[in-house]
């Protein structure tokens, strides 16, 4: 594995295309702004999504799919929600036979259906694997030391990704599960913005604890109501990144969350941001799909309740106090 082909150009698929580089690969990123194509070509800088960090000069980028036909793996990071319509777009120039590894976390609003779910319809004979894990882009891409799942059925294609693109700061572990994988990236999400509404609110440390810990708690029903493995969910893919992304308002979901918190309004907090905030997405299609599959979730309800303009957060707050007393 050699020529490795990274969709979406954006700050997440930017620092993979970097990770790639430095792993000794030869990354060609695919974005859809011109900007960021000549940007990254003339300059060696993405200044639309990840301004201030310097770009190996091995990084390419292309606005064309048919030049990552050559790719001998392809790294798969549009926004969750638009990821269906990037591989029906990239499907005909696909390299047959190339595994797609899903970079994106969510589930798609309508279908509820996860990022594996939506590749196999896309591209159906495609191989598949998972990454996900706790993971700012600009940290990542400046080189600081990561860890992440890397989540394939196939063990020994899962083995050569991980060995493909880990570097001394960039330790991909391995795991079989990619539900498991794939439910904590995209829930995890949607608890960030609450966590960011109790910090905005001033509610204190105990109740962000206490948040990060029964939301972790329905992060596992629903992984393996999913057929996921509670195990997984135990480690990078979903506790870790539960842990960083509620923690640090460096998280876009997080940011959001702080500014309702704050009192101000969904769509004042996403103004003039071009970074996408997954969790918006995602609270819906969790909240359906935790109905359909009868698991209780009350904090992503409440949530995806704010977030649609159904509740107001200090009664979705009372909401969640007043809950019958149960056992842990």
């Amino acid at each position: 594995m050699k020529r490795v082909g990274v969709i979406g150009g954006g700050a997440w698929g930017t620092a993979l295309a970097q990770v790639c580089a430095r792993a000794g690969l030869e990354p060609l990123l695919w974005a859809r702004e011109a900007e960021v194509v000549e940007g990254v070509n003339a300059r060696h800088e993405n200044s639309l999504f990840l301004a201030g960090v310097a770009l190996d000069a091995g990084v390419r980028a292309t606005g064309d799919y048919a030049d990552l036909a050559g790719s001998d793996f392809v790294l798969a990071v549009p926004p969750a929600q638009h990821l269906r319509s990037t591989l029906t777009a990239f499907a005909p120039h696909a390299p047959k036979g190339a595994p797609i590894v899903l970079c994106s976390k969510g589930v798609e609003q309508g279908s509820l259906k996860l990022m594996t779910e939506v590749l196999a319809e896309a591209l159906p004979d495609a191989p598949a694997a998972v990454l996900s894990g706790p993971s700012f882009a600009g940290e990542v891409a400046r080189g600081l030391p990561t860890a992440v799942t890397l989540a394939c059925p196939d063990e020994a294609l899962g083995r050569r990704l991980a060995e493909a693109i880990a570097t001394p700061t960039f330790r991909p572990y391995l795991a079989t599960d990619m539900v498991g994988a794939e439910a904590g990236g995209a829930v995890k999400n949607v608890l960030a913005i609450g966590c960011g509404i109790v910090e905005g609110r001033g509610l204190g440390r105990s109740a962000h604890a206490a948040l990060i810990t029964r939301g972790f708690a329905e992060l596992t029903r629903l992984a393996v109501a999913l057929g996921g493995q509670a195990e997984t969910v135990a480690g990078l893919c979903g506790l870790g990144d539960l842990v960083l992304t509620c923690s640090s308002p460096q998280s876009r979901n997080m940011s959001v969350g702080l500014a309702l918190g704050k009192g101000i309004t969904l769509e004042e907090a996403l103004a003039g941001k071009l970074s996408v905030a997954e969790g918006v997405a995602s609270a819906p299609a969790v909240r359906e799909l935790a109905r359909k599959l009868g698991v209780e979730t009350p904090i992503c309800e409440a949530v995806a309740a704010i977030l649609a303009g159904e509740v107001g957060v200090d009664d979705a707050i009372r909401g969640l106090l007043s809950r019958p007393l149960r056992e842990e």
